[in-house]
């Protein structure tokens, strides 16, 4: 395959293969979708058209139709949990900007930095309460996300930051050390304490998208699989006009979703303003209860460590070990082969008593940054007609469900305002984030930043 980009496929054109899914072990124990959703065919048409079916889209449709009966169609390039909502790490947790809490403080205020914290909590008690009401058993584990220090020096930084989070945030954060990590989490050389932040767990990240599509059939929404938007036009009625393989679809509004896939080609207002990071996952073979023991491991909590370029981890339900982290600039099949070894020789490196364990599966996909480092959400400044969600900075479970349901509330006039900023959302969510300059050279800004994170770990600075 070619290794040309362009603003279609940033990366290597093997991470765009919409008929292909990925080796995951989601999908391998996802299940029958038991989805009605079929390619659009024919010339359709709705009131809202949805760009993109992963946890955004998913939820914008979902509320749309049941909490406002407004007839609303989604259109997937892939099959639903194609992209990355079928491919994460399964954390729904908080954290989806990479914003020092500092430094939100600094530009945003207390006020409006606890408004963004308790919006990420809301955020993920929400997708908890619609498991609960659509049904939807995406094997939820743990209660906490763990952050763990990597070093004396880490754990240090983690406690002044644990002290602002809970006097002027208000946020659930439980200290533990090294001692008490040892025997509430598990037994690392490079593990020096960690906290805990709440509310936060892990889940199944395929069933979670497949059970919200179905719960958007369900309710009244039209879901159309294997339909990518291959031209976009706004016709002289001001209406839409989205053009796929077999058939198109007319729309009075449309939500443009896609994060780490965003489709920015489709349209001037997205282009250049996402940046995709390559992710990798690597899972080992099943542990018993009895070996899991043996090996000092006690949690089913997810985990990342306080490293620039972490690494996210947890026990899966089936006793599976689970570790993912950055992957290269490029991203051909060559050099996902490399970052799956190096994954597996981080394992080997932070928990030794795991470096006897097989691997069984192996993927990799996209999230979304953006320049500045925030998640976005707001309406085309020229459009008013067209709303989008993005940028959730490896954090999208919770933040894509509670932003496709911010959307859905503001499309449908339940919020104050008309303007294309959501003012009623914390300030640090609201519009686009400006265009990256020289946009073509994103993935050289990624190997630049990605090396220097590398080296400031590497020297522990």
């Amino acid at each position: 395959m070619s290794e040309n980009i362009s603003m279609k496929t940033l990366f290597h054109p093997s991470l765009y293969q919409f008929d292909q899914a990925q080796p995951s072990y989601w999908e391998a124990t996802a299940g029958a979708s038991g989805l009605a959703a079929e390619a659009l065919s024919g010339a359709q048409s709705c009131d809202v058209a949805i760009i993109g079916g992963g946890y955004t889209g998913l939820s914008a449709a979902l509320h749309l139709a049941r909490d406002y009966n407004i007839d609303v169609r989604l259109l997937e390039a892939g099959h639903i949990g194609w992209g990355a909502s079928g491919r994460n790490g399964g954390f729904c947790t908080t954290g989806a900007t990479k914003v020092s809490l500092k430094a939100q403080l600094a530009k945003f205020g207390v006020e409006q930095t606890r408004s963004f914290y308790q919006s990420q909590a809301e955020a993920v008690n929400l997708v908890r309460t619609l498991g609960a009401e659509e049904s939807i058993d995406f094997l939820l584990q743990g209660d906490c996300e763990f952050i763990v220090a990597d070093s004396d020096a880490h754990f240090t930084e983690l406690l002044k930051n644990a002290e602002l989070e809970q006097t002027l945030l208000g946020v659930d954060v439980t200290i533990h050390s090294k001692d008490e990590f040892r025997e509430i989490g598990y037994d690392s050389p490079h593990q020096h304490g960690a906290i805990a932040i709440r509310p936060s767990f892990a889940l199944h990240p395929l069933r979670y998208a497949r059970g919200l599509a179905a719960a958007a059939e369900r309710r009244g929404a039209q879901i159309h699989t294997h339909s990518e938007v291959l031209h976009w036009h706004k016709q002289d009625d001001g209406r839409h006009l989205l053009e796929t393989a077999a058939g198109s679809l007319r729309a009075k509004q449309v939500i443009l979703t896609g994060n780490g896939f965003m489709p920015e080609h489709l349209h001037p207002g997205v282009r250049g303003r996402p940046l995709p990071v390559q992710s990798a996952i690597v899972v080992t073979q099943p542990m018993s209860e009895s070996e899991l023991v043996q090996k000092g491991w006690h949690t089913q909590s997810p985990a990342i460590n306080s490293k620039h370029m972490f690494f996210y981890y947890r026990l899966l339900s089936d006793g599976r070990f689970m570790l993912g982290g950055r992957a290269d600039h490029i991203g051909n099949p060559a050099g996902a082969e490399a970052t799956y070894d190096e994954l597996k020789r981080s394992i080997a490196d932070m928990w030794p008593q795991f470096a006897d364990l097989e691997y069984t599966h192996q993927w990799r996909g996209l999230v979304c940054f953006a320049l500045n480092l925030r998640p976005s959400i707001g309406r085309m400044p020229e459009d008013k007609s067209i709303y989008f969600a993005y940028g959730y900075h490896g954090n999208g479970v919770n933040s894509a469900t509670w932003s496709g349901r911010e959307l859905a509330r503001w499309l449908a006039g339940k919020t104050p305002g008309n303007h294309h900023l959501p003012m009623h959302l914390p300030a640090i969510v609201r519009g686009r984030p400006p265009r990256f300059p020289l946009a073509f050279l994103r993935r050289q800004y990624l190997r630049a930043g990605l090396s220097f994170y590398k080296l400031r770990d590497r020297i522990g600075f």
